[in-house]
């Protein structure tokens, strides 16, 4: 069953590749359009070249420790997590800087939302299939290069003579490569991207009256650049590194489970580890399956329906899909005691995780959409007419009441599945809910290339009509994003309950029940330091980037000011302003991504197995709900913005307005919060828990 997910990985990659061809077999356009196009992607090459050098020394470093003073063949699954993460966002943002172009192409020849739909979404699509094909390569290839896992095997360092289980260290390092990875991308894109779109917004909109992504303006070029190294390949190593860690921590969890069950039936253990990739193959099938029928039918002028159609085939599909699958998983063999249900429990949790998703999703729809008549977004546009201090206010709240509805489902999917399959059934609804990642990630980086062609049908002077059409694709790309973000965190918490439930796991001798003592001082210590690094790490964040946003501000407007600039007469440079954005992001992206490799480390050594499980908590605790508030108030802001431009407050409301400029000043409080604090905070938690499952081994010896 393990080859037959194998064929759908390759099946997955081969449409992966057709659709890269069919996309860039289509017309650049004009030779404007080819210009501003060739200026995108060397920036964001340079870009991302730049930063793997820095990448690539840490890893080898890292790698080199794993294999001395861990297990000796840990250093090379953690190149391997690496590669396949750095494999999934590099084909992903040059299939978007390929595809941007030849959207706005094709709104520009046919003037047909339904045809430029499918554009985008066929760049997308790239993306999407990538994350989940290459996550699941690696791990199927880690897999059979371990011939399975092994529950009572050992293994050592090169140098270290530390007893740890191989397996699942090479599992546990593969995952880890994919993590360090995506932190990497998140903050570094993050902070290049927004420090490029905040100013420019400063400059074009609040300082010289100016239309957004005018190409006099020398900042947006480097903000059409940030929106694919952070958009693009940051949330695809984001979203695989998610769905590989909950991969892992569901078969980690399979040996606590197993010891404490007291079966010897090694058929139920083998059959436990297999099916979270058999999930995870059958999601992926489900995946192309609804890309296909959605891709190759007739776009309608309504593209939330057309990728909503996407997602519930997609969903539907693996749900049928899962329970065949689970079927021949455990129909036949003995089960744990855990299973309420029988057979069918595991698939009822992984139901539990998909329908989450689903939900969280719709949610988040609800509170960042401007489609209906009493949406909150509406309403916090109506709001901008009063100034800006009301905009703040009224956006914050809606992050805020945004909060509850989601993490109430993630709440209920874990009580239920765990009631219901114990420990075990919480990593499969995690599992669930990343099961059909491809199809997510695909949508999500519709919102991109939308942007993008959008922007270049503003700064490349196209017809009016044209605009009209990507700006629709736009609106509809920041909702695809903004529901995008709130799977991502809701992903996070599910992957991160079950990581902590692993490494407690990893750390409890055999035979004795995992628990972590919530009530041990050594525990709520490390609880309240975990929140508190939570706040300190968006601060670091968010003082990067705006630091960042102000030099170019300064930079930008230097430029305005040499004569024949703001008057259209000479080109500003461009290069200087991406070299900026480029230099900050990079200064900046070492500390906060490190961070969380030296922060369960560090603590582990120090203090023990236990002051790291409270940290994990603690930060898990607090970090949801923020990133939750974060991304669907900077949501809301963005949606509320385009809403008054597309002049659908009012006619005296619209570009140049009042309420215009207040809503310009809350989408860049928003900008900060949605797309460098909200989404990088579910890489911080991942990311340390990770870790720490890594270290379990080590910090098991250091005294409580």
């Amino acid at each position: 069953m393990l080859y037959v997910v194998l064929c759908v990985i390759v099946v997955g990659i081969t449409y992966m590749v057709r659709n890269y061809l069919a996309v860039m077999k289509l017309s650049e356009g004009t030779d404007e359009l080819r210009k501003m196009a060739g200026t995108i992607r060397s920036g964001a090459n340079t870009f991302m070249i730049t930063e793997y050098r820095i990448i690539l020394i840490v890893v080898l470093v890292v790698a080199l420790v794993f294999s001395l003073f861990i297990e000796k063949f840990s250093g090379l699954t953690f190149i391997l997590g690496a590669v396949m993460s750095s494999a999934a966002c590099i084909i992903g943002m040059k299939s978007a800087t390929g595809a941007n172009v030849r959207t706005a192409e094709r709104a520009r020849t046919s003037l047909n939302i339904g045809q430029t739909v499918k554009v985008a979404l066929l760049g997308g699509s790239i993306s999407g299939l990538s994350v989940q094909s290459f996550g699941l390569l690696g791990l199927l290839i880690v897999f059979f290069i371990n011939g399975g896992v092994e529950i009572d095997s050992t293994s050592h360092g090169l140098i270290a003579n530390l007893t740890c289980n191989p397996t699942i260290m090479r599992i546990t390092t593969y995952s880890l490569g994919c993590s360090v990875v995506a932190m990497f991308n998140r903050v570094a894109g993050g902070n290049y991207t927004k420090g490029a779109d905040i100013s420019a917004d400063i400059l074009a909109k609040l300082r010289h009256d100016l239309p957004e992504d005018d190409s006099r303006v020398p900042n947006v070029i480097a903000d059409f650049i940030g929106d694919n190294v952070n958009d693009i390949a940051g949330n695809c190593s984001d979203l695989l590194e998610s769905f590989v860690a909950t991969i892992a921590a569901a078969i980690m969890i399979v040996i606590p489970v197993f010891r404490e069950s007291g079966s010897t039936d090694m058929t139920l253990f083998h059959a436990a580890v297999r099916y979270p990739i058999l999930i995870a193959g059958g999601g992926l099938f489900s995946c192309i399956v609804g890309l296909i029928i959605t891709s190759g039918r007739k776009m309608s002028n309504n593209p939330s329906k057309d990728l909503d159609l996407a997602t519930n085939i997609s969903a539907f599909s693996t749900i049928a899909i899962g329970l065949v699958v689970t079927y021949f998983s455990f129909g036949k063999i003995e089960l744990f005691k855990d299973f309420m249900f029988g057979w069918i429990t595991p698939w009822i949790s992984a139901v539990f995780g998909i329908v989450s998703g689903v939900l969280i999703g719709v949610i988040t729809e609800h509170y960042t959409s401007t489609d209906k008549e009493n949406s909150p977004t509406r309403k916090l546009a109506e709001i901008a007419r009063e100034g800006s201090a009301f905009v703040i206010t009224k956006g914050d709240a809606i992050g805020s009441r945004s909060c509850l509805l989601p993490i109430l489902m993630i709440g209920i999917s874990l009580l239920i599945s765990g009631k219901i399959c114990g420990i075990y059934g919480i990593a499969i609804s995690a599992l669930g809910m990343l099961s059909f990642v491809a199809t997510t990630v695909s949508i999500d980086a519709f919102g991109p290339i939308a942007d993008n062609a959008g922007g270049l049908a503003e700064s490349c002077h196209l017809d009016k009509k044209v605009r009209d059409i990507t700006d629709k694709l736009d609106s509809v790309g920041n909702t695809t994003a903004a529901i995008g973000k709130g799977f991502a965190i809701g992903s996070a918490a599910f992957a991160t309950v079950s990581l902590i439930i692993a490494y407690v796991g990893n750390y409890t001798p055999a035979n004795t029940e995992p628990v972590l003592n919530i009530a041990s001082f050594i525990v709520i210590a490390g609880g309240i330091i975990g929140g508190a690094l939570i706040e300190f790490f968006s601060a670091l964040l968010t003082d990067n980037t705006i630091e960042s946003a102000r030099l170019m501000a300064k930079e930008g407007d230097r430029q305005l000011s040499i004569p024949g600039v703001l008057e259209g007469k000479v080109e500003p440079d461009y290069n200087k302003c991406i070299e900026m954005a480029a230099k900050q992001a990079l200064k900046k992206m070492l500390v906060p991504s490190v961070l969380s490799l030296l922060i369960p480390a560090v603590g582990g050594f120090i203090f023990g197995a236990d002051f790291i499980g409270g940290i994990l908590v603690g930060a898990t605790v607090v970090a949801i709900p923020k990133a939750i508030f974060m991304g669907n108030s900077g949501g809301a802001f963005d949606n509320a913005k385009k809403y008054i431009e597309a002049g659908k407050l009012g006619e005296n409301d619209g570009k140049g307005s009042k309420a215009h400029k207040a809503a310009v000043t809350g989408d860049t409080v928003g900008d900060t919060r949605k797309d460098v604090v909200g989404v990088a905070l579910d890489i911080f938690i991942k990311s340390m828990s990770t870790v720490a499952n890594t270290l379990a081994p080590i910090f098991s010896h250091v005294a409580h």
